[in-house]
């Protein structure tokens, strides 16, 4: 027996006190921050415009286009499309009956809120039906009042409230004359969106538990183990969630629907991850050491370092993102950093408390004992040590090419962003409303390009927009007749300004759209150089810029500061460049694979253009942790027995905690793809399969397989490099 330190009963009374005391702290927390989860989705911000730049053209327009209608707050278009034979001329009562519709809408009573629908239009713009020129379909565009439409009610999104009612009244009204209806435009995609990111809280993370706790039960082979890190999961997840709710009810932080979903399985994926390897480690102490308190100081003591590096690396990661350009993208810096925090904060306290209390039972059956043996020097892991002390230079060589292929093919991803139709993976009744109204009229009908020009300008920038290829028509926005509500025939004029509506004949959500839009802006700036061109084009095509911008700024930043915290952690300049090129690699590998998944397997049309920015910040953050996990134990073991013995035990004891960590965050982001949101199915796989790929390949083959090759000058300048080569040679 080698347990050199015999705890006295007064230091296991006061340890197991100090224990007992953390988790009712920690219960307490549990009881607080409960009621958020419920709540977190009643303070997300879901649309683009809310993330712009205050610099970009689109946000500086629509200062100005809000001052062309009677309300303070944005404009939210529904379109409202009834396809079936509505000819005004063969069928004018049925058209007839489409426009009473229109009128009376606003007086229909909305169950949840007990508001009339007019109370979410926007006042003083008609609604009225207009006719396809085909006779078959007419479109009626609700202006939403973008401020109250988007509130909440019962602590719940009012606006697919607002949209499914519509849908609902729609169906009935026209399902006599079996009429097929769409609500679709920018209030219809929004809804969805808002509708799919609703389920993010119920649906993803009860998926997300279920799929955790299925791993740890096969990884631990115990009923009851298991509980522990899923519980400190949880509870850190709670922690984090009530944070990032107060932050974001206060106005501290900007949240989405995709932020939140992230945060989820961040959270649980990472606090697993570190729990993994505080009770592999607790358990090797617990055969060397006969008090639980003991080995657990031993144990904590050993990764308590890896564990904060590992955290330090994703914070810094996420905390760069602050940098950027796009509000929704500094948001994710501080949520997802609160969320690492608070699962280092919760594996580092909750859980030793928890396994302290419980005792050596909780591994039954496969009970610790007291025995002095080290069961992971055998098995598969210590084959798998043997085979690269055997062959490292092949081994390394046939990894790296394998990577290289595979990043080879990083350059043919398509990311030059996604249209909001395309950013479901069901078929949305928007997405299919919007197919339809590109069937009967010009397909940015409802969602015009809004360009601010100086009264005396209009016709020279009309007749310049007209010059632009796919611009079907540009039309001046006029006054409402106070009597008739209908449009009138005098223009409307604020400040001096004329608002123009630029209608395209591609739909205005597409890449197509979007990439006309620096072509009207020069048209316009040409023709009147203070000339403003914004509307939900614009805003998608000032949003795409942006994320572009961000690649080029945020990456090298994020690499430099993770190669400074290598350096501190493994004292070695060396080793920090050499793990730092190894995930680079594995990083360009995935998105080679992402690239042939998401055309041929999946058949997405490309990936958002932010896609490479959130798949790097998390594959390097988080697949550099392994590496981290590993090279922390090789070092430690290194200054016993040397760099070449230390290596291959290196990967022999952490083989196994290492693999069982990647597994569930790569099954924890994997979970992101029950959602119908594209983007999140993108990072969802990203993520999942490099983090496979840097666990399998990189950390349990590249990496050993290198520092068995250099030796000990893998921890250049550090002294340990002269003492092992010392060592060596005695």
């Amino acid at each position: 027996m080698t347990s050199t330190t015999t705890y006295s009963k007064s230091k296991g009374r006061k340890a197991l006190a100090l224990a007992i005391l953390s988790i009712v702290a920690w219960l307490s927390i549990g009881g607080f921050s409960g009621q958020a989860f419920s709540k977190i989705s009643t303070v997300q911000k879901n649309d683009n415009a809310a993330f712009l730049p205050e610099k970009a053209e689109s946000t500086i327009a629509q200062k100005t286009i809000v001052k062309f209608s009677a309300q303070s707050a944005d404009l939210l278009p529904a379109l409202l499309l009834i396809v079936g034979d509505v000819n005004p001329q063969k069928n004018p009562e049925k058209f007839a009956a489409i426009n009473t519709f229109a009128q009376n809408l606003g007086t229909k009573v909305l169950p949840e809120s007990g508001k009339p629908l007019s109370t979410y239009f926007a006042p003083g713009i008609p609604a009225v039906a207009i006719p396809a020129a085909d006779g078959k379909a007419a479109l009626i565009n609700i202006q939403l009042n973008s401020a109250t439409a988007t509130e909440n009610v019962n602590e719940k999104p009012l606006l697919p409230i607002l949209i499914k009612f519509i849908r609902g009244e729609m169906s009935k009204e026209f399902a006599s004359a079996k009429y097929e209806t769409h609500v679709t435009g920018p209030a219809g995609i929004f809804a969805d969106l808002f509708a799919a990111f609703g389920s993010i809280n119920t649906k993803l993370l009860q998926t997300t538990l279920i799929v955790v706790a299925v791993i740890l039960i096969l990884v631990y082979r115990s009923p009851i183990l298991w509980i522990l890190p899923l519980f400190t999961a949880g509870t850190a997840l709670g922690l984090a969630t009530m944070i990032v709710y107060l932050l974001a009810k206060n106005g501290v932080i900007d949240l989405n629907g995709q932020t939140s979903g992230i945060l989820d399985v961040l959270v649980l994926g990472a606090a697993t991850d570190y729990a993994l390897l505080l009770i592999s480690r607790y358990r090797e102490e617990l055969h060397h050491h006969d008090s639980r308190f003991e080995s657990m100081k031993i144990a904590l003591r050993g990764v308590v370092e890896p564990i904060v590096a590992s955290g330090s690396t994703v914070i810094v990661g996420l905390m760069v993102l602050l940098l950027s350009d796009l509000s929704s993208n500094r948001g994710l810096g501080p949520v997802g950093s609160i969320g690492i925090a608070s699962a280092m904060f919760a594996t580092l306290t909750l859980l030793p408390a928890l396994l302290v209390v419980f005792g050596r039972w909780i591994f039954w059956p496969k009970v610790p004992r007291f025995d002095d043996v080290d069961e992971k020097l055998s098995g598969f892991w210590s084959k798998v040590g043997s085979f690269v002390d055997r062959k490292p230079k092949p081994i390394w060589i046939t990894t790296a090419a394998a990577l290289i292929v595979f990043a080879s093919l990083s350059t043919t991803l398509k990311s030059d962003g996604l249209s909001q139709t395309e950013a479901f993976t069901t078929r949305a009744d928007s997405v299919i409303g919007i197919e339809k109204l590109g069937e009967h009229f010009p397909s940015g009908e409802g969602s015009p390009v809004e360009i601010v020009v100086e009264q005396k300008d209009v016709a020279a920038v009309t007749a310049a927009l007209k010059s632009v290829k796919n611009v079907a028509a540009v039309i001046p926005v006029t006054d409402v007749d106070p009597v008739t509500k209908q449009p009138g025939t005098n223009v409307k004029v604020v400040d001096g300004k004329v608002l123009l509506y630029a209608t395209l004949s591609v739909p205005a959500d597409s890449r197509e759209a979007k990439k006309i839009i620096p072509s009207m802006r020069e048209a316009a700036k040409k023709a009147s150089a203070s000339a403003l061109v914004g509307g939900q084009t614009a805003i998608g095509y000032d949003v795409e810029q942006s994320s572009k911008r961000d690649n080029r700024v945020i990456i090298p930043i994020v690499l430099l500061l993770i190669a400074i915290i290598l350096g501190l952690l493994l004292r070695s300049i060396f080793a920090a460049g050499l793990l730092l090129a190894t995930v680079i690699l594995s990083f360009l590998a995935t998105l080679g694979v992402c690239a042939l998944v998401f055309e041929h397997v999946f058949g997405f049309a490309g990936t958002d253009a932010s896609f490479p920015l959130f798949a790097f910040v998390f594959l390097v953050a988080l697949g550099i942790d392994y590496n981290i996990f590993l090279m922390t134990r090789v070092r430690e073991e290194s200054k016993k027995i040397g760099t070449r013995a230390g290596v291959i035990k290196g990967v022999t004891v952490t083989g196994g905690v290492i693999t069982s960590a990647g597994i569930v965050l790569a099954a924890t982001f994997a979970v992101l793809g029950v959602l119908p949101l594209v983007f999140l199915a993108e990072i969802g796989f990203a993520v999942a399969f490099g983090v496979l790929l840097d666990t399998i390949v990189v950390r349990s083959l590249l990496v050993p397989s290198l520092v068995r090759l250099i030796g000990p000058k893998i921890w250049w300048p550090s002294k340990l490099k002269d003492e092992v080569e010392i060592s060596a040679v005695k």
